[in-house]
């Protein structure tokens, strides 16, 4: 009878060892067959070989996903992945596929394998839905951790709204988000089309998954993409960004070339600062005054939409100065003017067009994110949804050039002084803006 509780000892102590060994880890591939996962979408090939999951392109077919049969909220997950060079891939996580929604298609967050030139491998992409949300643009010092022909170590943190991905030890990508809070894990193999020959592959082994004792890694090593309206996480506090509009008041803000916030034409609803279409507005800036910063802002115009962003003004009047542009670029004329595009949105207005694609370009009713950077030595850049578009030397003799042909070719060192607030601008159309924030450089 005494040696019933001497056993059970052991037990214990042989599954506390295994426990504090494991950390928590669980294998979601037992490397012998696809016990655990099911196949969605596309008929690409998914078979196990030598210990690693195998897909194989097929042509003409949608993309394909061999996902888990259980949902994952908070995690960590840890595989690697053997991919071809001129084959593109992914990882599905937090990802939905029901019968009535989106005919069922595969839909979600999705960690970028891409070994092209492009390199945005470890970046995010919301599949079937709203597109990137963080491009390998956000963060070229991680262009390099990728190693074509070779084995690559990925790592996915997602815990709360905090989403993280590394690859190969290098942080990566970081965005907070909460559009999905759990969903499938799946495997991606892209869809080629019917004239391009199949058979490419990518493997993967050593999937595993951490769900219990979890902490978001709040390192401030890489930029992030906040979602979550007029908000500043740990990360980006050490980064030194700060919030110019809270979300709820007007504090902080005045009409331009006046004193206080003006009676009409702008008003605070639903966490946004908004222009009201068709009183008597006028544009508004910040209090606090700017040289070199770095500036992020939402914006979200109703069909027809026309506004801007300006920053460096005064030289010719308190609302004359460069201007970031915020348009419908389908539906209001002034798309069409100017020359070559250079009033279509995320333009220096009047000076230089935008150089973007449509798929990073949101329609009126959706948010757009934009992204002012003005350095020390006066090179500017325009960002619009992870995306540089616009670059420049304020003062150079280009830029003198280009102010010389524009409709400000009158107004004496246009956009030169050393600082100013920024500036929202009224023109007769609703416009929203949120998550307003600035950092100085």
């Amino acid at each position: 009878m005494k040696k019933i509780p001497f056993l059970f000892a052991l037990v214990f102590l042989f599954t506390a060892v295994s426990a504090k060994k494991n950390d928590g880890w669980v294998s979601l591939f037992n490397g012998k067959d696809l016990t655990g996962w099911y196949q969605l979408n596309g008929q690409a090939k998914y078979h196990v070989e030598k210990g690693e999951i195998v897909g194989t392109t097929v042509s003409d077919t949608p993309n394909s996903f061999l996902a888990t049969d259980k949902d994952y909220g908070d995690f960590i997950l840890e595989l690697d992945l053997l991919v071809a060079n001129n084959m593109n891939s992914g990882i599905q996580f937090r990802s939905i596929s029901k019968p009535d929604v989106m005919n069922g298609r595969v839909h979600g967050y999705q960690c970028e394998v891409d070994p092209s030139d492009r390199a945005w491998s470890g970046g995010i992409y919301d599949e079937a839905r709203r597109g990137w949300l963080y491009t390998g643009e956000l963060n070229p010092a991680a262009k390099p951790a990728f190693k074509m022909g070779k084995w690559n170590h990925y790592r996915i943190e997602c815990v709360g709204s905090s989403i993280r991905t590394w690859l190969n030890g290098v942080p990566v990508a970081y965005v907070l988000d909460n559009m999905t809070p759990s969903g499938l894990i799946a495997l991606q193999v892209h869809s080629i089309g019917k004239d391009v020959d199949p058979g490419k592959q990518i493997r993967w082994k050593n999937i595993r998954i951490k769900t219990t004792n979890l902490k978001p890694t709040e390192t401030a090593d890489v930029f992030v993409v906040n979602l979550l309206p007029n908000t500043l996480c740990q990360a980006e506090k050490e980064q030194g960004w700060k919030m110019l509009f809270d979300g709820k008041t007007t504090t902080g803000w005045k009409a331009a070339g006046q004193d206080k916030f003006p009676n009409e034409g702008w008003k605070v609803e639903d966490g946004t600062l908004m222009a009201v279409a068709k009183v008597k507005g006028t544009d508004i800036v910040s209090e606090e005054k700017f040289s070199a910063f770095e500036f992020q802002f939402e914006f979200n115009f109703a069909e027809g939409g026309n506004s801007g962003v300006k920053y460096f003004t005064g030289n010719g009047g308190p609302s004359i100065g460069l201007e970031y542009q915020v348009l419908d670029d389908k539906k209001h004329p002034d798309a069409k003017m100017g020359a070559v595009g250079n009033r279509t949105m995320a333009s220096l207005y009047d000076l230089i067009p935008a150089e973007k694609q449509d798929r990073f370009t949101k329609p009126a009713g959706e948010w757009n994110i934009g992204r002012i950077v003005v350095y020390p030595d006066n090179r500017v850049e325009h960002w619009l949804n992870g995306m540089k578009v616009v670059e420049y030397v304020r003062g150079s003799n280009i830029y003198k050039a280009l102010v010389a042909r524009s409709k400000y070719a009158d107004f004496k060192e246009f956009g030169m002084v050393k600082e100013a607030p920024v500036l929202l601008q009224y023109h007769q159309d609703q416009v929203k803006f949120r998550s307003l924030k600035i950092r100085k450089l």
